[in-house]
């Protein structure tokens, strides 16, 4: 084989198993929340444990698309993560309230409704069912 051809196939072997890596990479999103994503046919892993989320405070599961927060003592709420401003994902609860980093704007962490804007919409609910020390959705 001459140099130029042995070049060609090394490369393409090169590029093939780059390929390969990036696919055995990607994954659901949940992987940095602490999920595991569901396998086919498999129950949904949990959004999180009870443990993980403070009262007064909450949890934003971004690769599931969900923000968790306790309001009160063992009252668990879900909403979704996406700001109902320019759909942006809320990036932490702090304060009591659910904050968008794009724009500023805040809500509260008991029902989603907007505390300061420019949000003019609450963050939707998300139903979840709590089950010992996990939370799932419902």
């Amino acid at each position: 084989m001459s140099g130029m051809a042995r070049r060609t196939v090394v490369a393409a072997g090169g590029a093939g198993l780059a390929s390969a890596a990036l696919a055995a990479c990607g994954g659901t999103g949940a992987e940095e929340d602490g999920g595991t994503g569901a396998a086919d046919g498999a129950a949904e892993a949990p959004l999180a444990k009870t443990g993980e989320i403070p009262v007064g405070g909450g949890k934003v599961i971004a690769g599931r698309g969900v923000v968790i927060t306790q309001p009160k003592a063992g009252e668990y709420k879900a909403f979704s993560s996406k700001c109902t401003h320019v759909g942006c994902t809320v990036s932490e609860v702090k304060d009591g309230v659910i904050v968008c980093p794009c724009h500023q704007s805040r809500f509260d962490i008991s029902d989603g409704s907007v505390t300061s804007g420019p949000a003019t919409s609450p963050l939707p609910p998300e139903p979840i069912e709590v089950k010992g020390e996990e939370i799932s959705f419902g």
